[in-house]
């Protein structure tokens, strides 16, 4: 995959901004997952290359960030909190719960592209823990029934 002329574009002026260009690495990378819905090997290959460093530099980066992601997520983000006072309210138990009924583990996404599960860290909602957000919506005080529903109501 080539990146395409606007987004190539608007990274060069994001460079224009810095006064050393690796400076806009973190601002390009988060454009281009923004864009594209992760870095791709194929992006952090061109981005190392507009920002004149090694390949392996920005790989580093881009795997050091839990903001980014080098893998495709699933068309739903299921994000668990995983703090202690989750882990007290059975936030195990979430994950256990959600990766049987959908067939997969955490940082894994199905099959079929519906869904991908991570363990995140808080989710600033201690006091209705164990909470998890699905596409950014919070979902708190969960129950193994509360679940079902929940990844029953999506598309």
């Amino acid at each position: 995959m080539s990146m395409e002329a606007g987004l190539r574009e608007e990274c060069l002026r994001l460079i224009s901004d810095y006064p050393e260009p690796a400076g806009a690495l973190l601002p390009i990378l988060h454009r281009v997952q923004q864009v594209d819905g992760h870095l791709s090997t194929s992006a952090i290959t061109e981005v190392a290359a507009l920002l004149a460093l090694p390949p392996a530099r920005v790989l580093g980066v881009a795997s050091f960030y839990p903001a980014f992601r080098t893998q495709p997520r699933g068309r739903h983000l299921i994000q668990v909190c995983s703090t202690l006072s989750c882990c007290l309210m059975g936030s195990g138990e979430v994950l256990s719960s959600l990766g049987a009924k959908l067939g997969i583990g955490v940082g894994e996404t199905t099959a079929d592209g519906r869904f991908t599960l991570e363990r995140v860290g808080c989710l600033a909602s201690c006091g209705t823990a164990p909470v998890m957000t699905v596409d950014g919506e919070l979902h708190q005080s969960l129950t193994g029934e509360r679940i079902g529903q929940i990844v029953e109501s999506l598309d």
